[in-house]
This record gives C-alpha cells, sequence and structure tokens, in this order.
C-alpha cells in the first residue's frame, strides 16, 4: 500500500468542516497526553494519547490485539476516513498507512488552526459505535522492524537517520525533556546520521517546505538514491521525517522504525554509540 500524494493527504480545516456530519470520516487527535483535547477538540473528534493508547506501560508499541481494539472502539472500519491532527498527526498518519488503512488524511501543522480559521472547539463527549476491524500486516516498505535496523549497520546503501536533538543523540538525554537516569542507555545507532526535527517543520510545527527539507538532508548527504530508516524515542518526530521525505520531496525508500530508542536504548543487547 503506498500513501496519498502530498496533494491529497494534506487537508485544511476547511475540508473538516464540510465533513463534520459524515459518518464515513473519523477525527482522531493524538497527542502525548490529555491535556489540550480535554480542553476543547474538533467536534465529533476522539483521542489517541500516544503513551496510553498506542503504547503499553514498557513504552513499547501495542500489539495486535492492543491496535486492533483501540480501532473498534474509536468506531473505525476499513470504509472510515480517518483524519489525523494535533500533536502526533504524523504518526497517526503513518501508522494507519503502514497497517494499510486504505484512505487516511492529516491536518499539517498545530491544532490551533482549528479555532484561528474562527471555527469552534468542542467540550463534549465523543461517543461511537464500537467496530470491527481487521487490521492489515505491517507494509515493509515504510515500516522497520529492529532485525532491519540491525541489517542496515554498515550498509552503506542505507541511511539510519536520527532526528532527535542533538543532546539525545551525544548521549546526555535519553527522554526529549532530559531524563536519563534509570531509563535506558543514552546514545544512538552506530553509524546514524543526526539531523534534528526542527529542520523539517517549522517553530509552530507545521512541515517546512520541500525546498527547505530538502536543503537540510543534502547537507547531510541524505538523499533519495538511498534507504532512508528514521527513528527517534517513540516515532512520533521520526513520523514526521518520514512525511517530508517521502510525501513531499518523494524520497523512494523511506520507512520508520516505530519502537525507536524507547526499544532500542533499553535492550543490554543492542550497539550504542
Amino acid at each position: 500500500m503506498s500513501p496519498p500524494e502530498s496533494s491529497s493527504f494534506m487537508i485544511d480545516p476547511v475540508w473538516i468542516a464540510a465533513r463534520l456530519d459524515d459518518p464515513s470520516v473519523r477525527m482522531i487527535e493524538v497527542d502525548v497526553s490529555p491535556g489540550n483535547y480535554r480542553g476543547g477538540h474538533i467536534p465529533g473528534a476522539i483521542l489517541w494519547d500516544a503513551y496510553a493508547d498506542l503504547r503499553g506501560s514498557d513504552y513499547l508499541p501495542i500489539d495486535e490485539s492492543g491496535l486492533r481494539s483501540l480501532l473498534e472502539r474509536s468506531g473505525v472500519s476499513r470504509e472510515t476516513t480517518l483524519v489525523f491532527y494535533g500533536y502526533g498527526a504524523a504518526l497517526g498518519f503513518w501508522l494507519m498507512s503502514a497497517r494499510g488503512h486504505p484512505d487516511v488524511r492529516m491536518l499539517d501543522g498545530p491544532r490551533e488552526q482549528w479555532a484561528e480559521s474562527g471555527r469552534d472547539w468542542s467540550d463534549e463527549a465523543t461517543e461511537v459505535e464500537r467496530t470491527s476491524y481487521e487490521l492489515g500486516p505491517w507494509d515493509p516498505a515504510i515500516s522497520a522492524s529492529r532485525e532491519d535496523v540491525e541489517d542496515a549497520i554498515g550498509d552503506p546503501e542505507t541511511i539510519l537517520l536520527d532526528v532527535r536533538s542533538e543532546l539525545e543523540f551525544d548521549g546526555e538525554r535519553f527522554w526529549p525533556s532530559g531524563a536519563t537516569e534509570g531509563a535506558g542507555r543514552a546514545g544512538h545507532l552506530p553509524a546514524a546520521v543526526n539531523i534534528p526535527i526542527d529542520n523539517f517543520r517549522t517553530p509552530d510545527g507545521a512541515l517546512r517546505s520541500a525546498a527547505e527539507i530538502g536543503a537540510a538532508l543534502e547537507e547531510r548527504s541524505v538523499t533519495g538514491d538511498k534507504a532512508i530508516i528514521t527513528y527517534c524515542t517513540i516515532a512520533n518526530r521520526a513520523s514526521q521525517a518520514w512525511a517530508g521525505m517521502k510525501l513531499l520531496l518523494g524520497y523512494p525508500e523511506v520507512s520508520v522504525y516505530y519502537p525507536s530508542w524507547v526499544q532500542w536504548g533499553r535492550e543490554s543487547d543492542t550497539p550504542i554509540e
């Protein structure tokens, strides 16, 4: 399954407003905490918490049954058009594209653009009817496993792209917030190239232009003639970088290592620099 072209996957508040009453469209806000959603959300939207819903208590991605259950209690079927917005919009978009969902869209940029366009937030609880969902397999073209990463180390035809901050890359932090002690081993994948996510997104969180992203990649010799595996801590930043490379620049081989540093840095047998 190939993700839609950039001209169709990017939608705006006007597109959303015209479909608020469409039962075949499900708006999903993705964030790392429920605070923003509880303070007001797009009418009819539900929340996916990147930690509580998409990962377990060990911070690793939820298993097959967990993801299927999340989709079913979110009222999603294979015929549903999924629209992701919020802090983790790219993560939701990439995840469901990687699982072969037929129609996935994304509101790029800050959630505040909904209100800034003159539309009201809703504080009403969104109730949906539970569905049945047949989960598709992982698309190996855009999702990378631990084994894929291991095989890529030392492969001159594959670039391991770390989009975390320099402090994380250099091993001074494990989590972006700064916590290191007891969290796992800090550092980076051997031979990884570090291009922090701010090279891919503007200060308000929207994707930069293709020209800006391309220039940042070219400066570090990250080119579309190589396979690229991108990672961060929980794959949120990695997914946004993937969107920039795959969907804006059209790089042919870009995948996301979903478990990211939360898996790699917490294992005892993984090589780390």
